[in-house]
């Protein structure tokens, strides 16, 4: 992964692959000690907030780190994973204190099967992962036998080498994902609260009131309110706003877009208005969090949310 160029004014360096010329596209297995080496070359600063278009997971091998994931800091220690998804914002944090494993893949790469079963297109899927110790060694086995094949070429023709890894990463990909192999299933959200998550995830830049999404998926709002706060633990309402606050908070973020601009991607009819629900909710004005984020790093509250959407235009009633 290197440093990436974006037209001035418009993003913040992010990082894209930059594999061997005998691996496979959509595919990396890099140790950290040589991604902090491809930094210092490229001039790419790590600690910068970035929001990449492919899956990372790590492992560490020793040592702690404490990244940020869509402002939400976590504890990462030797038998922990962190799985970052495409459209969340990374922050890496202090690199220097951790050694281990990281496996970037863009979503194609793994087999459609484990796509499926991995729920990869999940934008909720929990970041930090804590195997039970039966579960770890068979992760740890399928890490090093993944990281094994990506540097040793062999003599497998291309199409069969490539054939390999992409199935070593299905293994690996489908243990870390399964609840068994995580610590025990979660509680599943109700049907009525998926179909309402979903339904906010594709429309919320177009409204934030909650009886649009009831109209629109049948039920209540009162309804959707209860099932909100069932699985989620806060009001539809709640979780609507969190949603938009989010979304902000990632433009914010990684990109050098004025807050007009940012108002308007997300359905609010002016930036004043936009400006005064940020700072109702996020407790600053939208563009101190920026110089916060980007100068001192992010250890923010909590803010609930996942993958990245392309915001839908119009001009929903401001609260």
């Amino acid at each position: 992964m290197v440093k990436n160029r974006h037209p001035a004014g418009q993003a913040v360096p992010g990082i894209i692959f930059a594999v061997p010329a005998d691996a496979p596209a959509g595919l990396e297995v890099i140790s950290l000690a040589a991604l902090r080496a491809r930094a210092r070359v490229h001039g790419t600063d790590l600690g910068a907030p970035q929001r990449p278009a492919f899956h990372q997971v790590l492992t560490l091998s020793s040592g702690t780190l404490r990244p940020t994931v869509d402002f939400t800091a976590h504890d990462v220690g030797r038998g922990s994973w962190l799985w970052t998804r495409p459209g969340q914002v990374l922050q890496w944090g202090e690199l220097t204190r951790a050694e281990g494993t990281l496996i970037a893949f863009e979503r194609d790469f793994p087999g459609e099967a484990t796509v499926r079963a991995a729920r990869l297109d999940d934008p909720h899927a929990r970041v930090l992962r804590v195997p039970r110790a039966e579960a770890a060694t068979s992760l740890r086995v399928a890490t090093a036998h993944l990281e094994h094949e990506f540097r040793t070429p062999g003599r497998l023709p291309r199409e069969a080498r490539d054939a390999v890894l992409r199935h070593l990463l299905d293994v690996l990909l489908l243990r870390l994902a399964h609840p068994e192999e995580s610590g025990g299933p979660a509680a599943e959200p109700s049907e009525t609260f998926l179909r309402f998550r979903a339904g906010v995830e594709r429309d919320f830049a177009r409204t934030r009131r909650v009886d649009d999404y009831a109209l629109a998926l049948g039920y209540s709002a009162r309804t959707l309110s209860r099932a909100a706060l069932e699985s989620a633990g806060v009001g539809a309402k709640e979780f609507i706003d969190r949603r938009v606050v989010l979304e902000a908070k990632r433009l914010l973020a990684h990109t050098d877009l004025a807050a007009a601009r940012i108002a308007d991607r997300l359905g609010f009819s002016s930036a004043t208005n936009f400006a005064k629900y940020f700072h109702q909710r996020a407790g600053q004005a939208p563009i101190a969090f920026r110089t916060t984020v980007r100068e001192r790093g992010a250890d923010l509250p909590s803010a609930r949310g996942g993958g990245d959407t392309t915001p839908r235009h119009g001009h929903p009633a401001d609260p």
